[in-house]
């Protein structure tokens, strides 16, 4: 639906619960899709939100609370009665069950746990962290047997009328619930009704154990076109599927939290309008001063060459230009490594040839900003053995920005930080202090200072 028509659905919502009306407003947000219902309910007052979620039809509350922010839902679900919090939640698939009751009191969660039907689908997946496979699975899934006709298979699936999402491949286990096959729909719908599951399934199956990152379960997917992932235990026990609506999801949680610490800040937790501007501060506040701390490196190199400066004023009109691009240059780096990262491209085994690759990309990077610069600073008038100072300082800086860009996300992924958080402005600010340095040292090399 286009963003004007759901302000005049709003618009609609809104008069209905001035006038107290809640019928007419459950009315015209049980026609709209789950994902416009919640983009409607989500504009709402927390008072409002209060009142009408419980008048819903279950499964649209359920489809609601799944849409939302995972703080947003938690919050309002703290705020409803547990009666009405168990009707809803019985309707959620078991995977975005556990993820709310893990983000809401644990008395709370244990008290919708004690009244829900099908609670144990959801109490083994509140044992894994939220960003494993095990957080990521739904424990809703229809396993066949090797000896089991196609025939046999198919009326199982009717049997159980599986939602949607989950019927792209059926998983085959043994006897002992071990994981050794896997068969498309597609192949069960078109062989012989009399064929054994064990004949058309395929035993090469890819699967993760339960706790494998949820990036790596997202990588694996988009890597083999996966639209369901099998998770199992340590014995190949199959537990659970992760399906490719759950892995959209973690990749737009994850490019998001990348992008925003790509700015040097800390990841917000809920939608940014939804934030209020203390948390924002608190999210910012601390990387601006280590940042501010770390930038105070560039004034002492500036004291430290405070001599020189003197001596040739005229060698401070280049320093913006020269720190601003290394910095520039060392940013492309960065954000052209984290991604081949997160792709895949690379790994920390290739530390060697990223560096080297990159020290040949910055010579050659260098070597043309040095032309430019040694004729941009004849044009300012400046000496020849100034403007050679300035293009050598360049080379020497892009080549060393462009080296350190490539080692510190790989640096970092070694010891299981972010690696966004060394890019961006962590990165510009590591490079105009050791850029100044290279850049005074040349000048005191070049012009005998």
């Amino acid at each position: 639906m286009e963003p004007f028509a759901l302000d005049a659905v709003l618009a609609r919502v809104r008069a209905a619960l001035e006038r107290d009306d809640l019928t007419s407003a459950v009315e015209i947000i049980e026609s709209l899709r789950p994902a416009d219902q919640a983009d409607v309910f989500a504009e709402l007052d927390d008072e409002d939100q209060v009142s009408l979620l419980p008048e819903l039809n279950p499964a649209d509350s359920a489809d609601i609370l799944e849409e939302l922010d995972d703080e947003e839902a938690a919050e309002l679900v703290s705020s409803l009665p547990t009666e009405a919090v168990i009707r809803i939640v019985d309707e959620m698939e078991p995977d975005e069950a556990a993820d709310l009751l893990g983000d809401i009191d644990p008395d709370q969660a244990q008290a919708v746990l004690a009244g829900m039907e099908d609670a144990d689908e959801v109490r083994p997946l509140l044992l894994h962290p939220d960003d494993s496979a095990g957080g990521l699975m739904t424990s809703e899934f229809l396993a066949l047997r090797p000896r089991m006709t196609a025939a046999e298979a198919i009326q199982a699936i009717r049997d159980w009328k599986p939602e949607a999402e989950s019927v792209y491949y059926l998983f085959v286990v043994d006897a002992h619930r071990r994981l050794c096959g896997v068969v498309s729909l597609r192949h069960l719908i078109v062989a012989d009704p009399d064929t054994p599951i064990g004949q058309i399934m395929d035993p090469e199956v890819i699967s993760v154990q339960v706790g494998t990152d949820q990036e790596e379960c997202a990588r694996l997917m988009s890597r083999y076109d996966l639209l369901a992932l099998p998770v199992v235990d340590a014995n190949g026990v199959l537990l659970g599927i992760v399906t490719i609506d759950d892995v959209v999801d973690v990749l737009e949680q994850e490019a998001t939290e990348d992008i925003q610490r790509l700015g040097g800040a800390q990841p917000l937790d809920r939608s940014y309008l939804d934030t209020s501007v203390f948390s924002i501060f608190r999210k910012r506040i601390g990387w601006l001063l280590i940042l501010f701390i770390t930038e105070s490196l560039t004034g002492s190199v500036l004291r430290f060459f405070e001599d020189e400066l003197k001596a040739v004023v005229a060698l401070s009109f280049f320093v913006p230009l020269l720190i601003g691009t290394g910095g520039n240059a060392g940013s492309q780096t960065t954000s052209t490594i984290i991604r081949a990262l997160a792709i895949g491209d690379i790994d920390l085994g290739d530390a060697i040839r990223s560096l080297w690759h990159e020290l040949r990309v910055g010579l050659l990077l260098g070597l043309g900003m040095a032309a430019f610069a040694f004729i941009r600073a004849l044009t300012w008038g400046s000496t020849p053995d100034l403007a050679l100072t300035v293009a050598l300082a360049i080379m020497a800086i892009v080549i060393w920005a462009n080296g350190l860009g490539s080692v510190l996300p790989l640096l970092a992924a070694r010891f299981r930080i972010d690696p966004a958080i060394v890019s961006g402005p962590v990165m510009s600010t590591l490079v105009d202090a050791t850029g100044l340095f290279i850049y005074f040292s040349i000048a005191g090399a070049i012009l005998g200072l």
